[in-house]
Order: structure tokens, then sequence, then C-alpha cells
């Protein structure tokens, strides 16, 4: 055939036509005969990732060729004989690495092919692909075990099914699509490890605990399945599912787990489980794996109180997708594949337990089975189902036109005709308006089956005409003034200004039709909510700073119009807080958080922290770095909103206000760590130890300052230090291997840059590093023991003062543990107490002069931290104590806030209890004092004549402690 591409649309027929020579330079060679030149041009046509691999590979596709013919179906059975063929090469790991990813190259090319030419239904696409994924798994973890046990010795535990001591062998559960038996031709697998019981292994060199033994496994896993070598990776592995994330043991035992999720399990981790499938290792211990969990995925009722965590799921979707403006991704948009698979599990979730026809893992099967217990209408069940198909289909050829893993629609026309002719189209607007249908179908069966109170309320939207009239300027200058004056503006002319340059303004004047009717239908109700705050005039300048930033995204305005009690909430929150209000108008995104009043003054407490970010970042790769980097920002706003609502309503004192800043700060740099450290060893491998097992990280964040002392306020700063425990003379053990130490350096480095970077949402924290051993002409990232060598000979007193205020923040629990004992240590070092004494009060007079306030105007203002008789001074005081008297007391070092310190002082009978007591509740006034004008965007300087009585008490005490 002459010009076998011939039948194919212009754009595609250009296309192959260009490429074909390159491709078959010599023809079409004779082992590809077998396949006729139109369905090569078809295959060309259709797939980037088929024309290179066609190109690049020649000598394995003759092989994939001669072995099956591309027009028989990808069984389980040939792909269990064809691993086995490539196993038998494999003689040391780093064959098996290049035996899975060959395999990979041969497997995944037959499955595309059959699936974008059509030869291959979704059900055998799905089932081909999970199976490969199930024959990898399973074969790495056969070989890796044997070559464990070689070493390390046969794990030894009881039996879960006869109770006696038997060898043991690892349990992998999959997840998700894996565990449903539907994964996609280019997918990442989400996975958990368990193993049967603890116990030690036998016959090694020496006895390793069986849990060690198995993370060890784990990760020698990961690495031959998710390492990118010279022949690319096989999976990209997920293991945030398992119990505490990222900051959990990679591998648990039976009993573990099932004392997790009975005791700590959340709805969303019920909903991760409905999937859960042993894909791999001991097929019979995971059985009663499997059955153990079952009463935590399934209730034995039918459990409508699902519906609230469902509702909240729901809502987060909706975040996700206006966060990331998600609209073109057929899995997370609107009426996408994640909403199908949220109405089943749903129905899964609450009637499971007794229907247990439920009880499946496929999709499809379960909307089967919601038709024949008439929990849904036929016609509905029909389009899921329809949708569903199409979704899919369209998703495996979104991926397998490069073999990426993407769910978003493309803009480029090439590839919208190839994504066309996949899906039986003539073009891209056929194909487009089919897709159209089947998502608007899927939307509105999602929001049927789980309604928002808001949703099934309405809300009442009536508001005086008079507003509008206003707003649209049918009112002239002195009836609108006046109006607005009856109404309650303070400042009804400065109102009217503001309100007519927004009207007036290019911005409004050239906004489309249908944003104009949403801003005309927003602003009436805005200006009515306003006049329930004393400050209306002075909040309308507040809340304008926002509606300016909405004018174009205003799917906003929508969401406060119906919505009323959010209007509520915001209006009253910006009338409270400036700070809030910008914060509100530079990311808008939060005005989700106020659609729930009880979540809004109520914010989570570090557990629920921890679940909550583990949740949001669970479907974010953690290469892809811009993304991470995005979201945390948005969680660090949100919480921090949550929290300064909560001190403005007075559900929150002062010391909780701190606690839960801190809080926000530590979660936000423990996933930091992950981040950083899992990009690394994709890289480099995992840095070693001296007995040749790899660093679970081995890295500490210390806190210094406000984070060290639980202090932290809504602007603060990180001061942090960043140490290590392994040997910076060994290597990491990867394909492109580097030092330790310069491993751990640019871990430290990126880090600083996920922390400190601007991006579009702004910058995370600013952080200090000026506290390191050294200071800035100091190593980023130091070994604990040349920490310590530096704490104990090098170190100025304000070093150790600061070390009284630091603590482990993140990041290696072992490397933390250490660290307090390097900190108590060198903290209960016996002092000369009068040399101390006057090194401390040396600096602190050095602080107060280039701090404080001048001389000539300290009658007229305070300054609340720096000047004499404030928070500094009880700082300096306490942390004298500390450095003074924790020889004697090392009971004293347990702490690392004041207030704590204070009450310990006390205890130890190093200053009276009076004092303590009054020190601390001084303490905390001017602490408030500082919190509540930062939400005012006000400094800490105050009028001269403020906390006469808490001055004198602290300059009192000064001179008592740190003077005679």
């Amino acid at each position: 055939m002459s010009d076998p591409w011939k039948s194919l649309p212009a754009a595609l027929a250009d296309e192959v036509s260009a490429c074909w020579s390159s491709i078959f330079p010599g023809g079409v060679p004779e082992w590809l005969a077998v396949v006729p030149e139109s369905d090569i041009a078809e295959a060309v046509a259709r797939s980037v990732f088929l024309r290179q691999t066609l190109q690049r590979h020649p000598d394995c596709m003759q092989e994939v060729f001669a072995t099956r013919p591309m027009t028989e179906p990808t069984t389980e059975a040939w792909l269990a004989e064809r691993w086995a063929s490539y196993l038998n090469a494999v003689e040391a790991e780093p064959d098996l690495h290049s035996a899975l990813r060959r395999f990979r190259r041969e497997v995944q090319f037959r499955i595309i092919w059959r699936d974008l030419m059509g030869w291959a239904d979704l059900n055998e696409t799905m089932l081909a692909t999970s199976a490969f994924a199930d024959v990898c798994i399973d074969g790495a973890l056969d070989w890796l075990y044997s070559k464990a046990c070689e070493e390390f010795g046969t794990p030894w535990g009881k039996d879960p099914v006869t109770g006696k001591d038997a060898p043991q062998r690892m349990v992998v559960l999959g997840m998700g699509k894996l565990g449903g038996r539907e994964l996609n031709v280019s997918s990442d697998i989400d996975l958990i490890f368990a193993f049967p019981s603890n116990g030690e292994t036998q016959g090694g060199r020496r006895a390793l605990d069986n849990q060690q033994f198995f993370i060890r496994l784990g990760q020698r896993l990961i690495q031959a399945l998710d390492q990118i070598t010279a022949d690319g990776f096989v999976f990209r592995v997920d293991m945030r599912l398992r119990p505490y994330g990222q900051s959990g043991a990679l591998a648990l035992s039976f009993a573990a787990l099932e004392t997790y999720y009975q005791d700590q399990g959340r709805d969303w981790e019920r909903y991760a489980m409905v999937k859960a499938r042993v894909v791999a290792g001991d097929q019979r211990a995971g059985a009663v794996l499997i059955e153990s969990l079952r009463p935590f995925v399934y209730r034995k009722y039918i459990d409508f109180s699902a519906f609230e965590s469902l509702r909240n799921m729901k809502a987060m979707i909706g975040r996700e997708v206006r966060r990331k403006g998600l609209e073109d991704n057929i899995k997370l948009g609107s009426g996408g594949i994640r909403e199908i698979e949220f109405v089943v599990q749903a129905f899964q979730l609450i009637r499971g337990g007794r229907d247990r026809e439920l009880q499946q893992r496929e999709l499809l099967n379960i909307l089967k089975e919601l038709e024949e217990l008439e929990l849904l209408p036929s016609p509905v069940v029909k389009e899921l189902r329809e949708a569903y198909v199409f979704l899919r289909n369209i998703e495996h050829a979104l991926q397998g036109v490069e073999d990426k893993q993407t769910q978003t629609l493309p803009d480029n026309p090439l590839c919208q005709a190839r994504i066309a002719r996949i899906m039986g189209f003539d073009d891209w607007a056929s194909c487009q308006a089919a897709l159209a249908g089947h998502r608007e179908r899927v939307a509105l069966h999602f929001a049927n089956i789980i309604a928002t109170e808001d949703e099934e309320g309405g809300g009442d939207t009536a508001v005086d005409d008079g507003w509008f009239e206003l707003w649209l300027q049918e009112m002239d200058e002195p009836a609108a003034i006046e109006w607005l004056a009856e109404q309650g503006y303070e400042n009804p002319e400065g109102s009217y200004k503001l309100l007519t340059a927004l009207h007036t303004g290019r911005t409004v004047q050239t906004m489309q039709t249908q944003g104009r009717k949403r801003l005309n239908q927003f602003m009436p109700l805005l200006l009515s909510a306003l006049t329930e705050v004393e400050n209306a005039s002075e909040t309308l300048e507040r809340v304008l700073l926002l509606v300016e930033s909405i004018l174009r995204r205003t799917a906003y305005m929508v969401l406060l119009v119906e919505n009323p009690n959010a209007l509520t909430q915001l209006v009253g929150l910006c009338s409270e807080s400036p700070w809030i209000a910008k914060l509100l108008a530079d990311t808008p995104l939060l005005l989700d958080e106020l659609l729930n009043a009880e979540s809004l003054y109520s914010p989570p407490a570090k557990e629920a922290l921890q679940d909550d970010l583990r949740q949001q970042m669970l479907r974010i790769p953690y290469e892809d770095l811009e993304e991470q980097m995005e979201s945390l920002r948005h969680f660090k706003k949100a919480h921090t909103l949550r929290v300064a609502a909560s001190e403005l309503k007075g559900t929150l004192p002062l010391m909780k206000v701190s606690d839960y800043l801190t809080w926000i700060a530590e979660v936000v740099l423990d996933h930091v760590v992950d981040v950083a450290f899992s990009n690394l060893v994709s890289r480099h491998g995992r840095p070693q130890r001296v007995d040749g097992t790899a660093c679970d990280t081995d890295f500490a964040i210390l806190g210094y300052g406000k984070l060290g002392g639980i202090e932290m306020g809504y602007t603060s700063d990180l001061d942090l230090v960043f140490v290590h425990q392994s040997d910076p003379l060994l290597t990491t053990d990867g394909d492109k291997p580097i030092d330790n130490a310069i491993f751990y350096t640019r871990l430290g480095q990126r880090i600083v840059h996920i922390l400190s970077t601007q991006t579009p949402s702004g910058q995370l924290y600013e952080v200090d590093m000026r506290l390191r051993p050294s200071g800035n002409s100091g190593l980023l990232v130091s070994t604990l023991q040349s920490f310590e060598k530096y704490q104990q000979n090098d170190a100025w007193t304000w070093e150790h003062q600061a070390l009284a205020r630091a603590r482990g923040v993140a990041g290696c629990r072992d490397t933390l543990a250490a660290f307090e004992r390097v900190r108590h240590d060198i903290l209960c070092a016996q002092r000369d107490k009068v040399a101390l004494r006057k090194e401390v009060v040396d600096m602190r007079e050095k602080m107060r002069a280039n701090l404080g306030t001048e001389e000539s105007k300290r009658i007229e203002e305070f300054h609340v931290k720096h000047d004499f008789g404030g928070i500094v001074d009880i700082e300096f005081m306490v942390q004298y104590l500390m450095l003074a008297w924790s020889g004697e007391h090392p009971e004293l070092t347990q702490w690392s806030d004041n207030i704590r310190q204070l009450e310990e002082l006390g205890r130890a009978g190093v200053l009276d209890v009076a004092d303590t007591e009054k020190l601390r509740d001084a303490y905390i006034v001017l602490r408030s004092t500082i919190h509540r004008r930062a939400l005012q965007n006000l400094s800490s300087r105050v009028e001269g004549e403020r906390f006469v009585n808490e001055r004198d008490y602290i300059e009192g005490m000064w001179k008592k402690v740190m003077v005679n």
C-alpha cells in the first residue's frame, strides 16, 4: 500500500506521512507485516507513544508481535507466562529493575495498541492493566523477599489462620482503581504494606524485628517499581493511603492496622478501603486481614450518619475544582469520573452493611446491584453506566496518546483530532458535544443524590428594592447618600463614592453579560448585609477589595448569593478585622470556608489538621512540586482564617490561638519534609547508614523562637535549624548516587524553597536560618554530632538562650528524640551565674537600644515587645533562670514555651509561685494585645499610658532577678 494513511483525517494524515519514513526507513519490516499497513498508520496516528516505541525499540517490538498476535486479548495467564520468561534472566537486583521495565514496555505497548485501536473494550483494558500491575508487584515481591531472607533471615510470628508460629510473608493491599481492577493505562498505584504479626527473623547474621524487615522489603519493592532508570519506570507508587500517611510506618502488623482503623479511622478512609484488595504476597493471610477490616468499612445498619461526611467530601470536591480550575478535567471536573465513583461508593458506605451485594469493588457491577435493589432508577443507572464507559474510554485515549497520566482535555488541534478519532467521531466538536451531554447528566445525578444543607434549604435572598436602585445608579447622589445614612452607614458620602467608582470603573464596564448579571444580583445583597454591622462604611471599603478581586471570577458571587449565611460571615469578619478582609481578597477561594459556620469557628486540633492535609494532598503527585506548593499555601491560609475567626468570636483563648497556629506550621513542615525527601530519593536513592540499611529520613527540623516556644502569631516567620544523623561520608543507594552530606544539603535547600518561594498564592512562610551553628556562614544542614559539638564548645550565651526555646518540630522521630537529649545536656551544663547574668543583661540592653522606643517618645509610646517592662524582659528572665538552674533542676528543660517554663520555675522553687503566676498573667495580657493588633493591621506600639501595672511589676521583677 503506497499511502496507508489516506483514510485518515487531513491533519492526522499529514502527521503520519511526515514521520512514516523515519519510523520505517527501510519500509515496514517483515515481522510487522502480519498487521495491515492501514492499521499501522492508524496506530501511529492515534498515539505518539506507539509511534516512538516502534521507532526506538524495534528489537523489543519484533518480540512483541512474535509472541502473541495483537488481535488476541491480553490475559492474566499470558502475562504470568511472559513475566516468567523475563525472570529467567534475573540474577541481581539491577537485573530485576531492568526486567520489570522491559516487561512494562512490551505489555504497555500491547494494551495501549488494542485499546486505542478499538480492538479491546473498556473491561478488557482495565482488567489487563490491573492484572499487569498484580504480576509486576507480586513478581518483584517474591524475588526481593527471597533475597531479603538470605540477607536478614526469615521473619517468624503467629500465623493468622492457624495461630501457630510460622514464616511470615508480606501482604500488599491495592487501593483505588487497582483494588477495583479498574486501573488506567497510565496510572499510579496506591498500596498499603502489611504483615501478619510481630516477631523476629531467624537464620540471619543477627535477629531483626519483623517490622523492620518488612519496612526494608517495602522500600526495595517501591524502588523496583517506581525508580526511574535508563529503562524508565514500571509504576508510580503512592503509599499515602496507609495509616498516618507519609509520617506513618511503611509496613504495619495486622493488629496495628486493625487498631488504627478501629480507633482513628476516618470516613474518607472507609471510602478508600471499599476497594482494598490483596494484590500481592500472602493471599491466604491477606484474606484474613480484609475480613477483619470489613466491620470498619461496612456498618451492620443502614448508616445514615455517613450523609454528613459525604456532604463534606462533596464540598471538598467542589473546592478542589474551583481551586485548580479543573472544568476541563474529565476525572475531577463537574460531571466527571470521580462524581460517578462518589455516587456508587456513597451507597456502599450507607447500605453496604445491610445489602451485602454492594460489598464489591468493581463500579459497573455495583451499578447493576443498585438497579436490582431499586436504590437507583433504571434510567439513572443506564445514564451513569454509559457516561462511565465513555469517560473511562476518553481517559484511556488521553493517556494512551503519550503514555502520560492526565485527565485534562487537550487544547491542541492535532491532539484533539487524535482523541476524536480514537473515540470514533468525525471531528472534535462532535466528540466534545457527546462528552458534554454525559457530564451534564452525571452532574445532575451527583447533585441530586447528596444535596448539601444549603442546596436543600435554598436560602432567602429577598432584599429591599432600594439597594438595587442604589447600586444600579437609579438614585441621584443626594438621595443615595440620604438612603445610606438612613440605613446606618456612618460615612454615607464616602461609601457612595466608593460604589460609584466601582460601578463606573473599566473592569465592571467591560464585563461579560453573565458576569454583569451576577454582580448586579450580588451587590444589593452585600449592601443590605452591611447594615448589620456598626461600621458599615468602613467594612464596605474592606469588602470591596474582595469584590474587585472576583470581578473576573463571578462564580464566587454566586456562592455568596446562594449561601446567605456565608455572606453574613463575610461581612462580620471583615467588620472586625482588616487583616481577614485582605486575606480573603488575596485568596477568594477561602470563601468556601464561610459556608459552614460550625467549622469556621471550631478549628481542628493537630491530628485533624494532619488528616485534612493528607486528604487534600492525596491526589497530588510529589513530583508536581508547583501544585504541592499552591495547595500547601491554601491549606495554611484556610486554617489560619479559622483560627482568626475563632479568636475574634472569643471561642479560642490566646494560648489556644498560638497552639493552633503552631500546629498548622508543624503539619505543613512535616509534609514539606516528606515531599522534599521523596523528590530527592526518586533521583538519587536513599542515604545509607553504616550497616548498609537505607535511612528512613534521619533528618529533623528544629524550631526556634515563636515556633519553638509554641507562640506563633498570624504573621510569624519560622526560625529553623536542620540536622541529620547519617554518616556524611557515605552515599545514597540510587542509580545516580551522591554523598549523604550533599543529599541533606539539597534537602534543606528544597525545604526552604518550598516554604519561602513567592507563588501566585504568596509565600508559605518566611524562613530564618540564622540560628544554625555559625549563623549565615555555617552549613545549611549539620549532623547532630557537629551541632552538639558546636553548642558545647563554640556557641555564644545568646545561642544557649535560643536553645531554651527550641524543640524538634518535624522529621524523623529518632533524630528528634536525639536532639532533645542534646538540648537537655547543653541546658543542664553548670554555669557561673554571675557571669551568665551579666551576659544576658548586656544582650538585653543592646536589643532595647536597637528595637525599643526612642527615649524622647517613651512617654507617648510603649512597644509591647521590646520596651522596658515588655514581653522580651520576661523571656530573658526565664531564659537566664533556665540556663542558671537547669543543672540543679533538670526537669526545667522539659518545656520550650515561656508559660510552662515559668510554672516549672515556680515548682522547682527558683521563683516564688506568686511571682511566676503574676509574670504569666502579664505575659498573656501583652501577647493578647499583639495578637489582636495584628488582626487590625496595627503594630506592637501602643499609647504610653497602657499596661502601667503590668510594666511596673515586670520592671520590678527584672531588678530583683537580673540586677540584684
